[in-house]
């Protein structure tokens, strides 16, 4: 197991990409810490982890508010005694136009999707220096190079990029990695709750090479690689999981 003895926090860990990273890892030997707000969610995660013989723990946080994030890494580290991975995939969409956009749904996904981002690095990178060793895989999207209605949500994953590259460069010196990861569509249950679900599915389709929408699977597929040491010499980089789409 490439992962045996490897530390782990996913955040967002309790549907979707974040379960699926989650599982991914445990079943390759690390152990896995599972963050997200939602308790039950949360849980079930670390019960499939553990019933595939894998070993993880629940810790509820929000991560957009600086002391639950520090909170958190310091619960892992008591628990684990260390962190060697930390996969920054909270995240939310509040989509609407920009006359109909209000403050709170601005405010709310930026401070989720990039705050919370930075605030786990903050907390995280210091125990990595330590042990000068560290992955950092922060979620974008294809949403950076901008869609209609997610003014927020676009620029939350348009910084999340910058994020990625400006710590990739302070960090590189101590064996740290820190990449992003943009995926196109994928079938999440956040994606099938979306009001227009059939609508937006439609419209991928046409656009995308492949002709289907993601899996969680395949995001955490290449997430899992970017943690692995096959991928040492990747830094600063951003990998476009989207089935072709631009």
């Amino acid at each position: 197991m490439e992962l045996d003895g490897r530390v782990a926090i996913v955040t967002g860990a309790g549907l979707g990409i974040g379960r699926a990273t989650a599982l991914k890892l445990a079943n390759d030997g690390a152990k896995v810490v599972v963050n997200d707000v939602v308790q039950e969610n949360g849980s079930k995660t670390v019960e499939l982890i553990r019933s595939s013989g894998g070993d993880a723990i629940f810790v509820q946080a929000d991560i957009s508010k600086w002391s639950e994030a520090e909170r958190m890494i310091a619960e892992t580290v008591k628990a684990f005694g260390t962190l060697d991975i930390l996969v920054n995939n909270a995240g939310i969409t509040r989509d609407k136009l920009l006359r109909d956009m209000e403050e709170e749904d601005w405010d709310k996904v930026l401070n989720i999707n990039l705050k919370g981002a930075f605030n786990c690095c903050k907390f995280a990178v210091p125990h990595m220096v330590e042990n000068n060793y560290g992955k950092i895989v922060n979620l974008s999207s294809r949403a950076h190079l901008g869609n209609p209605g997610q003014a927020n949500y676009s620029s939350s994953k348009a910084g999340i990029i910058g994020l990625t590259k400006a710590l990739a460069l302070e960090l590189g010196r101590f064996n740290i990695n820190v990449n992003a990861v943009a995926p196109g569509m994928v079938d999440t249950e956040g994606v099938r709750s979306h009001p227009k679900y059939e609508m937006i599915v439609e419209r991928a389709l046409k656009i995308t090479p492949l002709r289907r929408i993601g899996k969680p699977e395949e995001i955490a597929n290449v997430i899992h690689f970017l943690v692995t040491d096959a991928a040492s010499y990747i830094t600063g980089e951003v990998i476009h999981v989207t089935g072709g789409r631009y």
